[in-house]
């Protein structure tokens, strides 16, 4: 297809939509785990744990290996990002998170295969199946985004965006709160947004994995809870 600056944004549109079936919705990343604990319980507290997680580890793990995902596309360094597969399954501690990551990244390989053209998504489907690599949303995304030509700073700013609206989402229903105050807080946290994909977009390659530890606790007990509604 020919590719104009009204085609990347519906594409982006089309990919960030709450209706895009890439299972994300099934996924709390540990939010539950505070939920379930009574340290989040209204909008002030959900919006702190969102800004939380965005900056401490978002930001660290999924978002900078997205910006690495992009460089190593431009770069046509495809063995960078078999290493980055690795590192980003390795880093993973919370076993409930490393599934969702691997059946997020499945689901949006299929899906991406089905609507772009992207030949590398047939040969990430494939290293997969031979136990060569495990699959992470922010590669598959980024692979999208470089065939689509559409810059790092979007790409990234984009990821970003699916992953807390997604998240966001999955605290309304949580918590709950109403859809006013889940949209509410997405709009607060938009210059957040903005500036840690600046602060992403300056890193060192040695901030790559640094994380809340206070998250992955709650991301590996999330498993114990007596009731969940969400699978991580």
């Amino acid at each position: 297809m020919a590719i104009t600056m009204d085609s990347q944004l519906l594409a982006l549109l089309q990919l960030t939509d709450s209706n895009f079936p890439s299972g994300a919705f099934s996924h709390s990343y540990g939010l539950e785990t505070y939920i379930q604990d009574g340290a989040v319980f209204n909008k002030e507290t959900f919006f702190e744990w969102m800004r939380t997680y965005l900056e401490r580890q978002l930001a660290y793990t999924d978002g900078l290996a997205c910006r690495f995902a992009i460089d190593f596309f431009l770069k046509v360094e495809l063995e960078r990002i078999w290493e980055l597969d690795q590192k980003l399954y390795a880093m993973n501690l919370p076993e409930e998170t490393r599934l969702a990551n691997r059946r997020i990244g499945d689901r949006l390989i299929q899906m991406g295969k089905d609507i772009f053209p992207v030949p590398f998504l047939e040969t990430y489907r494939m290293k997969i199946r031979k136990g060569e690599a495990y699959g992470h949303p922010a590669i598959v995304f980024a692979s999208i985004c470089d065939y689509l030509s559409i810059d790092r700073h979007q790409t990234i700013l984009t990821f970003l965006y699916s992953t807390v609206g997604t998240l966001v989402q999955n605290g309304v229903r949580g918590i709950p709160l109403g859809q006013t105050a889940g949209q509410q807080i997405l709009l607060e946290l938009h210059p957040h947004l903005i500036q840690t994909v600046k602060q992403i977009e300056e890193m060192a390659p040695d901030d790559f994995g640094a994380a809340a530890p206070g998250i992955e606790i709650a991301q590996m007990r999330h498993e114990r809870l007596c009731v969940r509604l969400f699978m991580s």
